[in-house]
């Protein structure tokens, strides 16, 4: 969980919400768009300095990183194969391609890189915190309810999908290749959604019948330091850098 880093005493833990929040979009966006390897290195490694600064252990951030690289080495046993080019090697029938293989790899550089970042940025500020920066930023309403609602009652549709199969498994259900399975699975996910939309209607309910008008107010209000300006003219040189050696060619 986002709470179990947020209560460390680093730099970047003392900075200001909303300088984080702008550092990681502006960073995410020029990544995002990046193709050269030696800004997508750069990146990586900015990556790594900011972990240091963060004090994150390494094991939690690399849990993090599991699930987004699970996806990545997915996309490995496709993309050398599917992307025409000059062939590198062979598999068989199956040809893997310079340019497939280079594809996947700036897939691969760019996304552990922007995870690192969000990571260590966003995880050392608390959910509601997160909110309330999101809200000064002028995000839209609706986004920011969006966002901590689905943090707040994710943990709640997950214990019921755990109470609703292990009745399955009361029940004597053996799940298998068969439409047995999966009818019992489309009904499972059907009455998680039920249940979900239930839960959500009395939610918003009771927050309409304790004066709920779509206001976010928190006791502590924001303050921009020194310490911040600095963090963000820092962060925002180092974006044009990256920009300026993707879009010049000057390396």
């Amino acid at each position: 969980m986002i709470v179990e880093l947020a209560g460390g005493d680093s730099l970047i833990h003392r900075l200001d919400p909303r300088v984080k929040i702008l550092e990681v979009f502006l960073f995410s966006v020029v990544v995002a768009v990046s193709t050269r390897f030696v800004v997508l290195v750069s990146a990586l490694a900015l990556g790594v300095c900011v972990t240091w600064l963060g004090r994150v252990p390494i094991k939690e951030l690399l849990r993090r990183l599991v699930p987004v690289n699970m996806l990545i080495i997915f996309l490995w046993f496709f993309l050398p194969f599917t992307v025409e080019g000059e062939p590198l090697f062979s598999v068989g029938p199956l040809v893997g391609t310079h340019e497939g293989v280079s594809y996947a790899a700036r897939i691969s550089i760019k996304s552990n890189a922007i995870m690192v970042v969000l990571i260590v940025l966003v995880a050392s500020t608390s959910i509601l915190t997160l909110g309330r920066a999101m809200h000064e930023l002028r995000v839209p309403k609706k986004i920011v309810h969006l966002f901590f609602f689905t943090y707040r009652y994710i943990h709640v549709i997950h214990r019921e999908y755990v109470r609703l199969v292990n009745a399955m498994k009361v029940r004597g259900f053996r799940p298998g290749n068969n439409m047995h399975t999966y009818r019992t699975l489309a009904y499972l996910v059907g009455m998680l959604l039920v249940r979900s939309c239930d839960r959500a209607q009395r939610v918003h309910n009771a927050m309409l019948c304790r004066g709920f008008r779509g206001n976010l107010y928190s006791l502590s209000e924001f303050s921009l330091k020194a310490t911040d300006m600095i963090s963000f003219i820092l962060m925002l040189a180092v974006i044009l850098a990256l920009g300026v050696l993707e879009w010049t060619k000057i390396a």
